[in-house]
């Protein structure tokens, strides 16, 4: 696989946010846009991680990965901001994939079942795997 194009994206919410820095980076392999992300997704950020998952998807139909090992919180925001996004590409007959999680974000996937709508991968090699 072939790494082409790549941009970041950091948002830092200011200095007395410092700890819950969220940075997106993009990364297309093989044509298909796997966006890195880092930090903590809550609702202060889930537009940001929301607009990241649309802005780099142009193919037909939309495939994405989202690599998730450099996520330390997630709470439901994420979870619906990647539903949301999932139900986009599943309805223009894509799909979208999740790559490896930390712990405690993977329980929280497995918890609200969200391993069970949109599959879920300890790689993001694993994931680009058709």
């Amino acid at each position: 696989m072939s790494a082409v194009g790549e941009d970041t994206v950091t948002d830092t919410h200011g200095a007395a946010r410092q700890p819950r820095q969220l940075s997106i980076g993009h990364t297309t392999v093989d044509g298909i846009p796997v966006i890195t992300v880092r930090g903590e997704i809550d609702h202060t950020v889930k537009d940001m991680l929301s607009e990241a998952l649309l802005a780099y998807n142009d193919a037909a139909p939309p495939r994405t990965v989202v690599d998730l090992n450099g996520v330390t919180f997630m709470d439901s925001s994420g979870i619906n901001v990647l539903i949301a996004a999932h139900k986009r590409m599943s309805d223009a007959d894509g799909w979208l994939r999740l790559a490896g999680p930390q712990a405690s974000v993977l329980r929280l996937i497995e918890l609200v079942g969200l391993n069970q709508v949109i599959a879920c991968h300890p790689t993001v090699e694993q994931a680009l795997t058709p």
